[in-house]
């Protein structure tokens, strides 16, 4: 952390700026249709069998839901509208003092189609795939509440766990 001024000068937003070990904040999108819930792969290439909602790290300026939008159409070509917030997870990676704070938002998709030839610009998301509950059952994905957050109702929260791939 930046060192604050003295009290008698004003605060400002860069006074107080974030270090290397601050949370990350994500957003990602939980989208149904025809009760099947989009999931993406969490890992570039093969590297893992894991799958996640679609979405990404927040850029400063941008509000979350600018962010949610920009993230779902870079890693499936979809157009979505945001709706309400309806989990927070959280994982870390103590080793490299790495810890992510998502928050979940339930979206709808306003138009686009999955493609086989869309290609993420930053090359992490490769599959797509659209899976009902009971689908759910035999894959593997994170966080763990998420079946009940994408088909139930409120605000979840699915506590600190470690990083898996």
């Amino acid at each position: 952390m930046t060192e604050r001024p003295p009290s008698s000068e004003a605060v400002t937003p860069t006074d107080t700026l974030l270090d290397d070990k601050t949370p990350r904040l994500a957003v990602r999108a939980l989208i149904l249709s025809e009760e099947r819930l989009l999931l993406v792969n969490a890992w570039p290439g093969a590297q893992s069998d894991l799958w996640c909602a679609p979405g990404g790290g927040v850029q400063p300026g941008q509000s979350l839901p600018d962010n949610l939008c920009r993230e779902v159409m870079e890693e499936t070509g979809l157009r979505i509208a945001v709706g309400l917030p309806c989990l927070v997870n959280e994982f870390h990676a103590p080793a490299a003092s790495f810890h992510q704070v998502e928050i979940f938002f339930r979206c709808t998709l306003e138009s686009g189609t999955l493609s086989s030839t869309w290609r993420d610009p930053e090359g992490i998301v490769s599959n797509r795939i659209w899976a009902s509950r009971a689908d759910m059952e035999q894959l593997r994905f994170k966080p763990d509440g998420l079946p009940e957050a994408a088909w139930g109702d409120g605000i979840h929260y699915d506590p600190l766990e470690l990083l898996i791939k």
